[in-house]
């Protein structure tokens, strides 16, 4: 039995185009499969459709064709490797397949490893004897970083359409960012970096693309692409349209979506969102110059902004381009539609849970009541078919369908 979870669009802008409200469904899906805090759904490139769950305890799955079976197959399983101690932040945050994955069978993972801290990108392939399994030898290390404490780590690798390694990093976590890390533009924290994995500058195991925007200014790290970020939980590129999105995790007074530009400084930890951040007792250089979120919301309508994809599908027409995300504290839900250098409508996703007829939920995931921290959404992913996937971290994937 599937359960369902009905809710309403509103248009909330101005800017939106004026259409009658339209009723979606959520219905929970693979649900005779145990999936512990899912992070996100990545489809191999390989023309197979194989769907690949990704857990953050360190293992990812190949989800069934059939969506009602129980029986998944297992891709790789890193639980056996000391990733966590504080499963809140830690563990296998991120897999990436290489644009020649069909040519060299390389993909990419990002996760922590413990005593010390750290956070490591890896490229790993599959074997070649076994071409639907993964080489269980190979692994090269790509990038590590320190970490000073256990939250704010970041993941999800995406490539670009110029076939380049787009890596976000958090500032290193705690609150207030006590190292000043995201403005330094000597570290890797609190940016996203721009890599060539196909490549090496000197003597790292990555080449730098030349025209990644600090590259040869003193003072700069050349990966850095932009600067000035807390917690990116979400960068996803939409190729169409050639535009890069960030959700960036706030720390008390506001969560933001950014559109990612080449050499961007976002303003943290001088400011929060669009406001002076009030516990950083320093001024930023008269010279700054910060770019403004394209939208932000405060406490009164979250705490954990998860990012997120542009909806392309054929099932939600009256979604289609937009920029889908969520709050991971309080399960609000939003479609932005970008273009032309704006934001063209920003819609809330109010909805509410139908019950069953004795007034109880049956089944694990959403409740009858909502309350904090009963559902909580934390990716969007597209299915193989482009369909659009919600994975809520209490253990549950629902599909999305729209009614009229």
């Amino acid at each position: 039995m599937k359960k369902t979870l009905y809710f309403f669009l509103p248009f909330l802008c101005s800017l939106s185009l004026a259409k009658p409200d339209v009723e979606y469904e959520l219905s929970r899906t693979y649900n005779n499969i145990d999936t512990p805090k899912p992070i996100s759904v990545v489809v191999m490139p390989d023309g197979s459709g194989k769907e690949l769950l990704v857990l953050q305890g360190g293992k990812v799955l190949v989800l069934p064709k059939d969506r009602s079976s129980g029986k998944p197959q297992i891709f790789l399983d890193l639980t056996g490797v000391n990733m966590i101690k504080k499963a809140f932040e830690e563990g296998l945050l991120g897999l990436v397949f290489h644009p020649e994955f069909k040519r060299n069978k390389k993909f990419y993972l990002y996760y922590t490893l413990q005593d010390p801290k750290r956070s490591r990108l890896v490229e790993r392939r599959m074997s070649k004897k076994d071409p639907a399994k993964v080489d269980e030898k190979y692994e090269r290390l790509i990038l590590e970083l320190p970490q000073p404490f256990w939250n704010h780590n970041s993941g999800n690798p995406i490539f670009g359409p110029d076939k380049f390694l787009y890596v976000s990093t958090g500032d290193g976590g705690k609150a207030n960012d006590p190292l000043d890390h995201s403005q330094n533009t000597f570290a890797l924290y609190g940016k996203i970096l721009r890599i060539d994995v196909d490549s090496r500058t000197g003597d790292l195991p990555y080449g730098i693309p030349k025209d990644n925007p600090f590259v040869g200014k003193p003072g700069y790290r050349p990966e850095i692409w932009v600067l000035g970020l807390r917690n990116p939980w979400g960068i996803h590129w939409d190729h169409k349209s050639n535009t890069l999105f960030c959700a960036d995790v706030g720390q008390n007074r506001r969560e933001e979506i950014n559109v990612i530009k080449k050499g961007g400084n976002y303003g943290w930890s001088y400011r929060e969102g669009t406001i002076k951040f009030p516990l950083k007792h320093r001024e930023p250089p008269a010279d700054s110059i910060f770019i403004d979120p394209i939208f932000e919301y405060d406490r009164s309508l979250g705490l954990s902004v998860s990012g997120g994809i542009v909806y392309r599908g054929e099932n939600l027409p009256s979604l289609s381009e937009h920029y889908l995300f969520g709050d991971w504290g309080t399960g609000n839900f939003w479609g932005l539609k970008y273009g032309e250098e704006k934001v063209l409508g920003i819609q809330k996703l109010n909805w509410s849970h139908v019950e069953d007829p004795v007034g109880e939920t049956k089944e694990p995931g959403i409740p009858a009541q909502i309350t904090k921290g009963s559902f909580k959404p934390v990716n969007f992913c597209y299915d193989a078919s482009g369909e659009l996937l919600v994975l809520d971290w209490n253990g549950a994937l629902y599909e999305v369908s729209e009614k009229r």
